[in-house]
């Protein structure tokens, strides 16, 4: 009944989020009691944006980075969680599956911490997300809510905590070194992933953009 009634709530929330964006998040509110044990001051920096708000490059970066068939998919990656499975029973380091829905509804709803309860649960979460939002929703609620570094959420303070500038006015390579830093971003930063950020541009091109 509890876990009923918590999707439930979930359903009507992304529901709600098709005109307006959250406030705060699952992954937020995580980040904040856990800077109750650091030493070091937390500060959180979010400015909410509408999606004409944030660059092209941007959100083309971040398909590319994070999900290349987020287009095509209707909220899980089937090819994607298949090719996760054969390269992880071959011993291979990790890969990952999921789509940019599904780290959207994680973001919202839940936390950073892995467990079998939490992919159970990204799992009619994303399929909800994908059939009550439009995908250019999905991916502006994405670009807003996660996060770029420590205390750092959303494109907006993404984009004038590195660079200063809007995000509306990133570069085709600031917004790919930012998209670079989306799977570890209290630990990267743009001037480090130099590498990846040229991988992210050639997936960028690769797609037209």
């Amino acid at each position: 009944m509890a876990m009923v009634t918590y999707l439930g709530a979930c359903f009507l929330l992304l529901v709600l989020y098709n005109v307006v964006t959250p406030p705060t998040t699952g992954v937020q509110i995580q980040r904040r009691v856990e800077s109750f044990f650091e030493e070091k001051a937390y500060e959180k920096k979010q400015d909410l944006v509408s999606g004409t708000d944030i660059s092209a490059h941007l959100r083309h970066a971040v398909v590319a980075a994070e999900d290349g068939r987020f287009y095509e998919h209707f909220g899980i990656d089937v090819e994607a969680v298949e090719k996760a499975i054969e390269e992880n029973r071959k011993g291979r380091r990790m890969r990952g599956g999921s789509t940019i829905t599904q780290q959207l509804v994680k973001n919202l709803f839940m936390t950073t911490d892995r467990s079998w309860l939490r992919k159970a649960l990204e799992v009619p979460l994303a399929l909800a997300a994908e059939l009550l939002l439009p995908k250019e929703r999905i991916l502006t609620l994405y670009l807003n809510v996660i996060e770029w570094g420590r205390g750092v959420y959303g494109a907006e303070a993404a984009a004038q905590h590195y660079y200063g500038i809007p995000a509306a006015r990133l570069t085709r390579y600031q917004a790919a070194s930012l998209a670079a830093l989306i799977p570890d971003p209290r630990r990267r930063s743009p001037q480090r992933m130099g590498w990846y950020t040229s991988i992210i541009l050639r997936r960028m091109s690769h797609f037209g953009w």
